[in-house]
């Protein structure tokens, strides 16, 4: 970045800008750029000017050619329609993009030439290439060359200005601001803000010496000509025009030509980045902060910066009392770390500043909101934080700036560190340290696994805005507690010694242009200190999350020490486990390590320190004790000495406080002494029994990281009364807030008494007293009688008139407030605090007690502060808030949202009174601001989000006009955008809104307004569909996030999945997605040049969200590669077998029909699958096209190939061609291991920068291919290695090891580059030995085969046509040949085949069944041996031409003997999926003498032979890779059926059904399909051979005709859409990989698979059978998913990886089971039922039974006893249990009703008023509940999908 001139080629040394300034809204003038080339090769000069109208340029005075063209200002698309949304997307990016460049081009004429003027030395690079980053991978080259320097050009630019949108804001009076004073400014409006006002080189790092012009009126006034003399007089009265700039005022001199203009000349001697240059002009008022003349520096007899305040007219009074502090920042700044940087320093008070500050060098524009008077007090903290920060800025920010984007978090922490140490010299350490605790635990909060480290160096981009505050708040305590234990080394004051030194290097320009890095830094701090903070920086720098410690604690009496047991956990870590991205991403820390100081206050009152050394997550320390004393003496002198002191103390004695290490708040407070006021406190004390054992403590209490030196959530485990002591005694304000915090868990009566004290006692800080107040509502609750709020009021009547009676019931009492009087400024937050707590109380219901709401209101109406010298305006507002939050209960309704359907909550008549009053209060305060406004309004925006709770609370309609009128121009900002937020939460989407809502984006004269509610018409849309305003589809009804314990992938998943339905129903809405006001105008604003950068894009989220964009068509992109010296190998070609064209034909039948393809047809030679005798044939097992193509390129692709004419006798057919990947001679084994070693080594985490080639300029590594002269990636392998350049596995990893040396020599050692490296490169390692020892084996293997294998049989040509391989045509899938070998039970006595054009179904054949074999026929199985490969195709011939050859002539001979033909016969579907590995039947014996003439082939599980040649034989004949298809079907197969023997013995008639394989199969019925090959349209696919199979499918014998069987009156029907929800929710599981396919022995490596594993099963099939029908109920659908995990269980022993993944997926099966299930209440029986029984609540008649029985209001004790709590019923409880979808049908709602009833007359008697009561209400609710009833009511279940079945999906026959 800051190399950026090098590319360029030039630098800029000076710019001189001259401007006048026209306040109707231009300026004009032009600039002055000294350009120093850095090459002779310089042409154009780019510039960055946007906004701006170029009028001429020069250069050198010359006139010069140039191009000047603002991307922004000419946005456009092809068609204005709101569907191109994504064209303007698009178009944007590429403005911004283009913009990066330079918009303004000047070429340099011819007579300017460039003379090198000689050569300097690049000290700065030759420095920044001596201090590497470690993160910046290589070295940039060698840059110690010195640079030859031309002499400057001067580059003259005129230019204009007219109302620019960017960069420049011009502050006019108009209708609604008309006492608005003119004036202009530089806005930080967008991120290129610099270049929209001059021509510039917009960039931080590129900076130069500046001088300015600015010709402005004399005054903004007009006047009437007047003499010189009035003139003079007047001129005293008038506001002149003033202008303040970036640098130092050099004169103010008056025009040379126009007496009524001003020209003012600043100067900026120190070269600063064209973006900290900021100006503004106007009738401003000067304000001189004067210099400290007690400060130390006037005595040094250095002099103070000039520093000055400017505001507009009529802020002049507040102007003084905000800036009052700043010359004591000043000084303490310089003090305490060096000279201030710049001579002067401004404050520039504006209008409509978009952001709080816009700082730049020597001057800072604030907001005019910053502005304060005397009498206010909460905006004095912000006002002085902002300030003193704009200050501090100065030395870091802005002299100092962030080497690279990452270092931001440096310099932005730096500079609020420094401002924290300030505020700490201003308001005290107590408040520092407060807020340095509730920022911790801010950060403790968010940092959870969601953010980023504050350090990212391998990012070269801006912090994303969404993490800059986060960055912002994390960075200032890393540095504090870098400071913290940089201090402890005890030979440094920690960053006190490091920051002047780092301030003082850029002031002596020791810094490299003054560019910190965090690298750079953290040097420092080693040389200072002498400790290496690597460990601190790698866990809180450049790693993200915050540990959690659990400590406990007990006493070792034998050991005389204390025992500490710590346990860490890292939550950041845990939550981003499983994503390795988010690991990466994120970098969250396993574990923190390093020092924790805890200090023990033992038994004498004295505190020990001890310091733990944290190295594990769990360890145990044991911290001698110090005192001889074994438990608290409270009798010792040195112990009454401490309680003397500490009553001096306590009364004042501030040499008695200095003395004591630890004060005793208690002490000195006289009314707790008094036993009469204790009383009236009702003031709780501990037991006797409680003191005893206090007594007995060996000490009094524990502090843990007493010093503060870690971002950490502590929980410590000690007694109530070791914290109370902790709060009284410890004077650290964080160790009384942690035991506040850790006691309001624990409530009592004596924490509340304790509480009470604390908040009494004025010795504590004000905001320990606040947090007491807080901390008193845990102590009001029922249980404890309501003592916290008892204490509340009882604290609150301090401030009101006392009551007669002091004994008075204080929870009827009317408080009645005295006058207000702030003077005590602690007393006045502690108030606030009070009040705030007592609106927090609730009942156990959610509601607040109604005293509570008229104590708040009587708050309002009877506030008196006419003899208050301060305003009371936030006070009212903190009176309004907590009476809105009184008002609303803390219960979200029942269904955890706000639904628009929901009835709204119930209203008791003492509610609704007391809601009308508080409203009539409120309303009162908006009318009384209106006519006297208060600070900021800030008591109408108080009233305006009263109104908003109370809406979505649905306390009171939503009605947007009383607050419309408050959007318009003329309100004050925060009012207006309080207004908007209201408009938002209701239908603003209406046509008349829509377009007001609109013209504010596009014209509203506040940019601050106009980005407010461009963000809130996107986020609010989401809002109101969450509140119910909006209808979401059906299917956003039935989403429901469970939590559990490993549900946090799925909840992720299902909010994107909610998301979508959001979206859905958003563009559905009529009103929204097909709003026309929308439609018409959201594009034309959008387009626009003069619109918000801001807005633009969230114009572009709205219609992304609310419209489906229309997809661009893609541009097209030719890439011209040079010719390459490979030869790759044409594509195969599928071989023509030739057969005999003697009738009757064999039937050649394909895999599956034609389809077509998007490539070029690209055949591959088919497999020749040889079927024994007696075998079914399954067509299925045949791959289609697409599949055999993937898998071949992706497994190596080594098919044996049918030879067309090959002799038996060669090794190698001229017509065999090698795959592509085996080109050059690579083996199949080879190839297969190379791809799968390279996708391992592409999948591992540290492969990132490997994956692709290097790019010089997207990888910042301009010199890489200076260096690196033969770059090598994992990609180019990739590709070497499918287009076969490697001749075996050895220059694969010859290639490897290559690219490893390649980043070895360019990455420097350390770098992260180069450790990944060397954890590459080990990988590699590892995993290549284990595939070298597996090849050699499997070639040992082979060979030892190869030797026992005989010679093959002669071949016999077999052409066959090949139309399908036709260029052009589609690519048909490979056929599959067929062929019958020997007689078997299928065959017939002449061994014809079946016809292909065999249309009729053929009769019912004669012949008897084929006989199962015996067990004692099959010989036993012999093991399987390993796998092994077969060797590529063009080394050996596989044989299995010359074997077809011969199976095929031995059919002709038998077709010649036997000549009629054969007749199919059924098939039916097998029940079992091993058949294909079992032996098929036994031959019939008058076979057999021509089955010895074959060789014996069995396709499936192999068999014991014992002929060797055999084996070797189906190894060839058997194909070599696995293949899957479809999934079988229960109808009959398409495949050619078997035909059963006419010579079949007496005992094959016995056999009740056909055998297959040697597998019983279910008998059809007799009707035969005809054969035909499967077609795309039909609804079943043919069984399948799939030899890849954990999970061919276990077929349930198939019914007649193949239709499934119907669902029996227990099951449930067959649901496919809620099946295919289950399946897709739990593919979303990571473990569901292992269960999606069906396994496969060889890949997977368990051999013995099927032969456990009789019934496999998986995902894939369990859809294909949902497809074809299969299944008719959902019982058959979850006994599949069952089997998957059984079958995993089954082979996997307990506690393995599989079976840890079975759990996890049955887990959340069962719970998505659950749901699929359940039964519910449609939504239109829910609602009739919620508008019978809101019917039944309003009669009189039900007033007994709307409230649960509460036995202690009602008198009757006994009731529980006679009717059990889980049978009492009332109809509110039934209201909840309906809302909560507790019923399944409206009988059970209904028998809760009778229920009810029941318990009525059981309990009160039928006769008693209550029971006829009972009987009349029973009578009512049946009356009503009839027409709900009824068969024909409009009631209609919408909701059952499950209840009638689909129907099943008909099975075509062919």
């Amino acid at each position: 970045m800051q190399r950026e001139h090098l590319r360029r080629g030039f630098n800029i040394s000076h710019q001189k800008v001259v401007l006048e300034v026209d306040f109707s809204g231009s300026l004009w003038g032009h600039t002055e750029i000294t350009v120093v080339p850095t090459s002779k090769d310089l042409k154009t000069i780019h510039l960055h000017a946007r906004q701006c109208v170029i009028h001429s340029v020069s250069v050198a005075s010359h006139s010069a050619d140039f191009v000047h063209s603002d991307p922004l200002a000419s946005l456009s698309i092809s068609n204005v329609d709101i569907h191109n949304h994504p064209e303007l997307r698009r178009k944007v990016y590429s403005a911004l993009q283009e913009g990066e460049e330079g918009e303004l081009s000047i070429a340099i004429p011819k007579e300017v030439s460039l003379r090198q003027a000689g050569h300097r030395s690049n000290a700065g690079i030759i420095s920044e290439a001596a201090t590497p980053e470690p993160q910046t991978p290589g070295q940039q080259g060698n840059h110690a060359l010195p640079v030859p320097e031309f002499t400057p050009i001067q580059v003259k630019i005129y230019y204009s200005l007219k109302n620019p949108a960017d960069g420049i804001q011009f502050v006019q009076p108009s209708e609604s601001y008309q006492t608005r004073v003119p004036h202009v400014y530089t806005t930080p409006s967008s991120p290129d803000a610099a270049r929209c006002w001059v021509p510039c080189v917009d960039n931080l790092w590129e900076k130069c010496t500046w001088d300015f012009e600015f010709v402005v009126p004399r005054s903004l006034e007009q006047h009437d000509a007047l003499s010189d003399e009035e003139e003079e007089e007047d001129s005293t009265e008038e506001y002149p025009t003033v202008v303040i700039c970036s640098g130092e005022l050099v004169e103010q001199i008056a025009h040379p030509n126009n007496s009524s203009k001003t020209i003012f000349i600043f100067s900026q001697p120190i070269q600063t980045s064209a973006q900290q240059i900021a100006w503004a002009a106007g009738p401003f008022h000067t304000h001189p902060i004067l210099p400290d003349l007690s400060a130390a520096e006037d005595a040094s007899g250095t002099t103070q910066p000039l520093m000055h305040a400017f505001c507009l007219p009529g802020h002049e009074s507040l102007l003084a009392n905000s800036v009052s502090f700043m010359r004591s920042a000043m000084s303490f700044y310089v003090n305490e770390f060096g000279s201030y940087p710049f001579g002067s320093h401004k404050l520039v008070f504006v209008e409509e500043l978009p952001t709080q500050r816009f700082d730049a060098a020597t001057v800072s524009l604030v907001t005019v909101d910053m502005l304060h008077g005397e009498d206010i007090i909460d905006q004095v903290y912000e006002t002085r934080h902002s300030l003193s920060h704009a200050l501090a800025c100065q030395w870091i920010g802005i002299n100092i700036h962030p080497k690279f984007y990452s270092d931001t978090w440096l310099v932005n922490g730096l500079g609020l560190y420094i401002t924290g140490l300030f505020m700490r010299k201003l308001f005290g350490t107590n408040e520092y340290r407060f807020r340095l605790k509730k920022d911790m635990e801010r950060v403790i909060e968010q940092d959870t696994g969601s953010m980023p480290p504050i350090c990212q160096p391998t990012s070269y981009d801006p912090p994303d805005p969404v993490y800059v505050a986060f960055i912002n708040l994390k960075s200032p305590l890393v540095l504090h507690i870098l400071d913290r234990r940089l201090g402890k080394s005890g030979t440094s004051l920690g960053l006190s010694r490091v920051l002047p030194k780092l301030f003082l290097s850029a002031l002596a320009g020791e810094m490299t242009n003054n560019q910190i890095s965090t690298h750079h830094f953290l040097r420092m701090c080693r040389k200072v200190s002498g400790i290496d903070p690597r460990s601190f920086s790698e866990q809180w720098i450049y790693g993200s999350g915050c540990p959690t410690f659990g400590f406990s604690a007990s006493f070792n009496r034998k050991k005389m020490a204390v025992e500490i047991t710590m346990r860490q956990e890292a939550p950041a870590f845990k939550a981003n486990e499983d994503s390795e991205l988010n690991k990466t991403l994120f970098k969250p820390v396993e574990f923190f390590e390093g020092q924790m100081t805890i200090r023990i206050h033992e038994a004498d009152g004295t505190p020990y320190e001890h310091v733990l050394d944290i190295r594990n997550p769990f360890k145990r320390y044991e911290v001698p004790f110090n005192t001889k004393y074994k438990r608290v003496r409270r009798n010792t002198k040195r112990y009454l000495a401490r309680q003397a002191a500490a009553q001096a103390a306590a009364e004042g004695d501030a040499d008695a406080a200095a003395a004591m290490d630890m004060v005793d708040m208690g002490f000195g407070l006289e009314i707790w002494e008094k036993e009469q006021e204790r009383e009236n406190w009702k003031v709780a004390d501990w037991t006797e029994e409680d003191e005893q054992t206090m007594a007995g403590q060996t000490y009094e209490w524990i502090r843990i990281d007493a010093d503060f030196e870690w971002i950490a959530a502590i929980a410590f485990d000690q007694k109530d009364y070791m914290w109370v002591s902790q709060l009284q005694r410890d004077r650290d304000v964080v160790a009384q807030y942690e035991a506040i915090m850790v006691l309001s868990k624990t409530p009592n009566p004596i924490i509340s008494s304790t509480f009470t004290k604390t908040v009494l006692v004025t010795n504590y800080f004000y905001r320990i007293r606040c947090e007491a107040a807080a901390g008193l509502v845990s102590c009001a609750n029922q249980r404890l009688d309501w003592i916290g709020l008892f204490h509340l009021f009882k604290l609150f009547l301090r401030y009101c008139y006392e009551p007669d009676d002091p004994k008075a019931d204080l929870f009827s009492h009317t408080y009645v407030p005295r006058p207000n009087d702030f003077s005590d400024i602690a007393e006045y937050f502690v108030r606030k605090a009070i009040l705030t707590a007592i609106s927090r109380v609730r009942f156990e219901n959610g509601k607040t007690p109604p005293v509570i709401r008229r104590f708040l209101i009587d708050q309002l109406r009877f506030n008196d502060n006419t003899q208050n010298p301060y305003v009371d305006a936030f006070y009212i507002c903190n009176i309004i808030s907590s009476l809105g939050s009184a008002t609303v209960s803390s219960r979200p309704p029942e269904r955890g949202e706000f639904t628009s359907n929901d009835a709204g909550p119930v209203q008791e008549q003492e509610d609704v009174d007391l809601l009308n009053r508080a409203l009539a209060e409120v309303d009162r305060y908006r009318s009384m601001d209106r006519l006297i406004p208060t600070y900021h309004n800030v008591v109408t925006v108080a009233v305006i989000e009263f109104h908003l709770l109370l809406s979505l609370a649905s306390l009171v309609t939503h009605d947007p006009r009383p607050f419309f009128p408050l959007t318009r121009e003329g309100n004050y900002v925060a009012v207006r955008l309080a207004a908007f937020d209201y408009v938002f939460l209701g239908k603003w989407y209406t046509p008349k809104l829509m377009r007001y809502i609109l013209s504010v984006m596009a014209s509203d004269s506040s940019r601050v307004v106009r980005r407010h509610v461009a963000r809130s018409a996107c986020q609010s849309l989401a809002l109101l569909v969450s509140m119910g305003e909006m209808k979401t589809p059906k299917e956003a009804d039935s989403l429901m996030i469970e939590e559990d314990g490993n549900g946090g992938e799925k909840i992720k998943e299902s909010k994107k999945t909610e998301l979508d339905l959001v979206i859905k129903a958003l563009r559905k809405d009529r009103e929204v997605g097909k709003n026309e006001v929308i439609r018409e105008s959201l594009m034309p604003i959008a387009l626009s040049p003069g619109t918000d950068h801001e807005v633009r894009w969230c114009l572009i989220k709205l219609a992304d969200l609310l419209i489906r964009g229309s997809e661009e068509q893609p541009p097209k992109v030719t890439i011209h590669l040079p010719p390459t010296p490979v030869v790759e190998a044409p594509p195969p070609i599928l071989p023509t077998v030739k057969i005999s064209t003697k009738p009757p034909p064999r039937a050649i039948q394909a895999g599956g029909p034609p389809t077509p393809s998007v490539r070029p047809s690209f055949t591959l030679p088919p497999k020749l699958k040889l079927v024994p005798s007696g075998a079914q044939v399954d067509d299925s097992a045949v791959p289609t096209p697409s599949a055999a193509t993937s898998q071949t390129h992706k497994r190596g692709g080594d098919l044996p190939k049918v030879a067309k004419a090959a002799p038996a006798h060669k090794e190698k057919g001229p017509g065999k061609v090698a795959p592509r990947g085996q080109a050059s001679g690579m083996s199949a084994q080879d190839l297969m291991a190379c791809k799968n070693v390279l996708k391992k080594l592409q999948e591992h985490k540290r492969a990132l920068i490997f994956r692709q080639p290097v790019d010089p300029v997207r990888d910042k590594a301009p010199h890489y291919f200076d260096i690196i002269k033969s770059p090598m990636d994992l990609a180019t392998m990739g590709a070497k290695l499918k287009q076969g350049q490697y001749k075996d596995r050895f220059e694969f990893e010859s290639d490897f090891k290559h690219m490893i040396n390649n980043a070895k020599t360019y990455n420097m050692q350390g770098s992260l580059a180069h450790n990944d490296t060397l954890a590459l490169d080990s990988y590699f390692d590892k995993i290549w030995v284990v595939a070298n020892n597996t090849l050699d084996n499997s070639a040992k293997k082979a060979a030892a085969q190869a030797q026992a294998a005989p010679p093959p049989p002669p071949s016999i040509q077999v052409p066959v046509s090949s139309k399908s391989s036709k260029a052009g045509t589609p690519a048909a899938p490979p056929p599959t040949i067929k062929l019958k070998i020997g007689g078997g039970g299928g065959s017939t006595p002449n061994g014809a085949a079946p016809s292909p054009s065999t249309s009729k179904p053929a009769p019912k054949p004669k012949g008897r069944k084929p006989k199962e074999p015996k067990l004692s026929e099959v010989p036993p199985p012999t093991p399987l041996a390993a796998p092994v490969r077969p060797p590529p195709v063009d080394e050996f011939d596989d044989g299995s031409a010359d074997l077809l050859a011969e199976v095929i002539a031995i059919e002709e001979q038998s077709k010649k003997e036997k000549g009629h033909d054969r007749r199919p016969a059924p098939q039916a579907p097998t029940p079992h999926r091993e058949n294909e590995r079992e032996k098929p039947p036994a031959p019939p014996s008058t076979q057999k003498g021509k089955e010895r003439s074959v060789p014996k082939l069995i396709i499936g599980k192999r068999k014991k032979e014992a002929d060797q040649a055999e084996d070797e034989i189906l190894a060839l004949a058997t194909p070599a890779k696995k293949e899957r298809s479809g999934g079988p079907t229960p109808g009959p197969s398409t495949a050619p059926p078997a035909v059963p023997s006419r010579t079949a013995t007496p005992r094959q008639t016995e056999s009740p059904v056909p055998v297959r394989n040697g597998v019983t199969i279910p008998k059809p019925k007799d009707r035969t399909p005809k054969v035909s090959p499967p077609t795309s349209e039909s609804k079943s696919a043919p069984p399948r051979f799939s030899i890849k199979g954990k999970e061919k499918e276990p077929s349930r014998p198939g019914t007649p005709n193949g239709k499934p069987k119907k669902a029996s009156a227990q099951a449930t029907p067959l649901n496919e859409k809620k099946c295919r929800e289950i399946l897709r929710n739990l593919a979303k599981l990571r473990e569901f990989l292992i269960f999606a396919k069906p396994v496969d022995p060889i890949l997977d490596g368990c051999p013995t698979y099927y032969e456990e594993i009789k019934n496999p099963m998986d995902f894939s099939t369990i859809s294909s059978k949902l497809t074809e029908g299969q299944y008719s109920t959902m019982e058959d659908f979850a006994k599949d998913v069952e089997l998957v995990f059984h079958n995993c269980r089954t082979f996997n022993p307990p506690g393995t990886y599989p079976t840890d993944c079975a759990d996890v997926v049955e887990r959340a099966f069962k719970k998505e089971w659950t749901k699929v299930a359940e039964k519910k209440l449609s939504n239109s029986e829910k609602n009739a039922l919620k508008k019978m029984l809101n019917q039944l609540i309003s009669e009189p008649l039900s007033w007994v039974f709307r409230e649960p029985v509460d036995p202690v209001i009602l008198g009757i004790p006994t009731y529980f006893d006679i009717i059990p709590r889980k049978d009492a019923r009332d109809l509110k409880t039934i209201m909840q249990k309906l809302n909560q979808d507790k019923y399944d049908s409206i009988d059970a709602f209904e028998a809760d009703l009778d229920l009810m009833i029941h318990n009525a007359i059981t309990f009160n008697g039928a006769a008693s008023e209550v029971g006829e009561f009972a009987v009349k209400l029973q009578n009512r609710y049946r009356e009503l509940l009839a027409p709900i009833k009824a068969p024909g009511s409009n009631v209609k279940r919408k909701g059952s999908e499950m209840g009638k079945p689909q129907p099943a999906k008909k099975v075509k026959l062919s």
